[in-house]
């Protein structure tokens, strides 16, 4: 049985696959046009709303000092959001290029989701990923004098839901029927989504972990199936 750490270790190996690194260009580059855009229409706004109750010289200016601050908390915030909802778009080249170069057989039997699915499923894996998030923001508020509750609630709501989310990347090619789960245990989806949380705290290595993430996903997925079939 494949465990985890040997999953991360052969995604970690496959990052110079020409495959994942279209991917990991592409998704990084939308990532950061969406932020782009978002600020800069954040800047407009904010811009046209301080002046309007700003006579001074200096309303432009401080529209565009809170427009950058304010998006600079967002970008933090909702990174693992956008990137998460911008990989799942490109999930199936992560996932084909995984199963290509160490399970050639399942990758031809395997279903090829439409550009209307991936679509669908990257904005269903945004959206659940702010909501709960949402969710959670009152008990971390509530948990706020301790310091680190917030930062522990946080952690584990985006450790459940990232590992769920990089595995069913996977798990959707070969899904036989809507109601057939994922073969991955609750507690090793956990774990992914916990080691991926915390690469993406991390500066750079977070614009990696998505990608990493996926990848294991999917070696996990395929060791499951493997499994069954004995």
């Amino acid at each position: 049985m494949m465990s985890l750490p040997r999953a991360l270790a052969l995604s970690l190996r496959q990052l110079a696959d020409p495959a994942v690194l279209r991917v990991l260009f592409k998704s990084t580059g939308l990532t950061l046009v969406l932020f782009a855009i978002g600020g800069l229409a954040l800047w407009r706004g904010l811009e046209s709303l301080i002046s309007s109750y700003v006579t001074s010289d200096y309303g432009a200016e401080l529209g565009g000092v809170v427009a950058l601050a304010l998006t600079m908390l967002g970008g933090w915030l909702l990174f693992r959001v956008v990137a998460l909802a911008v990989l799942q778009f490109f999930a199936d080249e992560i996932v084909l290029a995984v199963e290509r170069a160490h399970y050639p057989d399942s990758a031809q039997s395997a279903r090829v989701l439409s550009f209307r699915a991936d679509l669908a499923n990257s904005l269903l894996g945004a959206g659940r990923a702010l909501l709960f998030n949402l969710l959670a923001a009152p008990v971390a508020l509530i948990l706020l004098f301790t310091a680190i509750g917030p930062a522990v609630v946080f952690f584990t709501v985006n450790a459940v839901l990232l590992g769920r989310e990089l595995t069913e990347m996977a798990w959707l090619r070969h899904q036989k029927s809507p109601e057939t789960i994922s073969p991955v245990a609750s507690g090793e989806r956990i774990m992914l989504g916990a080691v991926v949380t915390a690469f993406l705290m991390v500066p750079f290595a977070g614009l990696l972990a998505p990608i990493i993430g996926a990848a294991a996903g999917t070696h996990l997925v395929q060791t499951r199936l493997r499994k069954a079939e004995v």
